[in-house]
């Protein structure tokens, strides 16, 4: 039985890692929708309305971490928890720090890995806030996020 449920929006340009992630999360009852690079997310994000978003850092357009700046300057999606799942250089960590990612996960990654991340991070988020989509929901989950 499903432990968690929620959506997640995964945005990679990879077509197996997108389907990959989506497989292992909806076994888990995790609704996920999916965006081929950040320009895809940000297009896609308000109809969407995740609870999380994992992101690939290099992709076509715009890359992770611009999108990741992107959806934190932006207050409608300021709080949701953003996961970079990437072969994260620690350059790339500490620019996805400065920006405000919440989580990094390496390639390659175990799926047991992701799917333990994205639950907790969907479970406090929800948790803590009721809703995480709220106007007033982003701001308080961006300051719990230490952005």
């Amino acid at each position: 039985m499903p432990s968690t449920s929620g959506r997640v929006l995964v945005v990679d340009d990879n077509k197996v890692i997108r389907q990959l992630i989506r497989v292992n999360l909806e076994l888990e009852g995790i609704e996920v929708v999916t965006a081929a690079d950040g320009a895809e997310c940000l297009e896609v994000v308000h109809r969407v309305r995740p609870d999380l978003i994992t992101l690939d850092v290099v992709m076509p357009r715009l890359n992770g971490l611009r999108t990741a700046a992107r959806l934190r300057s932006d207050p409608r999606t300021a709080g949701i928890p953003l996961v970079i799942v990437s072969a994260c250089t620690q350059h790339e960590v500490d620019s996805g720090l400065d920006v405000g990612v919440d989580a990094f996960l390496a390639k390659p990654f175990e799926p047991q890995d992701l799917v333990r991340l994205v639950q907790s991070l969907v479970s406090s988020s929800i948790g803590s806030a009721g809703r995480v989509r709220g106007p007033g929901d982003a701001e308080a989950a961006a300051g719990h996020a230490g952005s």
